[in-house]
């Protein structure tokens, strides 16, 4: 296991693909978790006497040899999904908003940002073609919605409602706030990352013993993990794609986890 604290820019501006696994729950923030992170973000950037700000750790297992093999090597998300999605949808925000006010962000005198810079090193692998060239990629539910948002297409007829009302709450509160001190303050935040190897460590035993501070897991979040985390991957898929993922589309986005909640508990 590997821990370090780096900036949270150069994390996702190192070429890799981080997945969300299919045990992890979906995509899960309100406005209320959007909103603290966004005071947090609007405080430090337009404070210079605040270096920097702790956002939390993203935990991920990536396998020895793919570091070796592939140029941009996929990471399994353990743990800091959720923050990770709702920074990447602020990003594609703020990019689509400098296209909207010219293109172009000045941020001081020496230095300026596009759209492109955003999306081409925060939000895409631009060396890579097909689904590589996303650096991030959600659980079923979520990805086609999120990859739709990026890539300027339709939505998907059962698309997830938190990504897109998220995005738009960034999108109306980056209407009216100075976009070069927004993007100072993403610049100022930090994470702990904590790289495990599958060959050494146990993935499953640290993810239980973590306490996150974001949303609580669900009973049906719980139930989910335990039956599929410890699973081989093809036989993860196989079930995920055959039994769990139809029971959420059944229970919607918005309304899946209190449902499904009392749907386990009945059952």
């Amino acid at each position: 296991m590997k821990s370090e604290a780096v900036n949270l820019l150069r994390f996702l501006q190192i070429g890799k693909q981080c997945i969300i696994p299919i045990y992890q729950r979906t995509y899960s923030w309100t406005d209320q978790q959007c909103e603290l992170l966004w005071n947090d973000i609007v405080r430090v950037g337009s404070n210079d006497k605040i270096p920097n700000h702790f956002v939390g750790s993203f935990v991920y297992v990536q396998d020895s040899q793919s570091q070796v093999l592939s140029a941009t090597p996929q990471c399994m998300v353990i743990d800091g999904q959720q923050r990770m999605t709702t920074i990447s949808i602020l990003l594609l925000a703020l990019a689509n908003a400098i296209e909207k006010n010219g293109g172009e962000l000045r941020i001081n005198d020496e230095f300026k940002v596009t759209s492109n810079y955003i999306k081409n090193n925060y939000l895409l692998n631009s060396n890579e073609e097909g689904e590589k060239r996303f650096k991030l990629i959600l659980t079923q539910s979520d990805k086609e919605t999120y990859l739709s948002k990026l890539e300027g297409l339709p939505l998907p007829e059962d698309f997830s409602k938190r990504i897109i009302d998220n995005y738009e709450f960034f999108e109306d509160k980056l209407s009216e706030s100075n976009l070069a001190e927004i993007y100072v303050g993403i610049q100022k935040l930090m994470i702990v990352e904590i790289a495990l190897d599958r060959s050494t460590d146990n993935p499953q035993l640290i993810f239980e013993s973590l306490n996150s501070t974001g949303l609580e897991l669900s009973q049906a979040d719980l139930i989910r993990n335990f039956i599929l985390m410890g699973l081989e991957p093809a036989r993860q898929a196989r079930i995920y794609n055959e039994f769990w993922y139809p029971m959420e589309r059944r229970f919607g986005h918005s309304e899946y986890s209190s449902y499904f909640d009392r749907f386990m508990r009945d059952f």
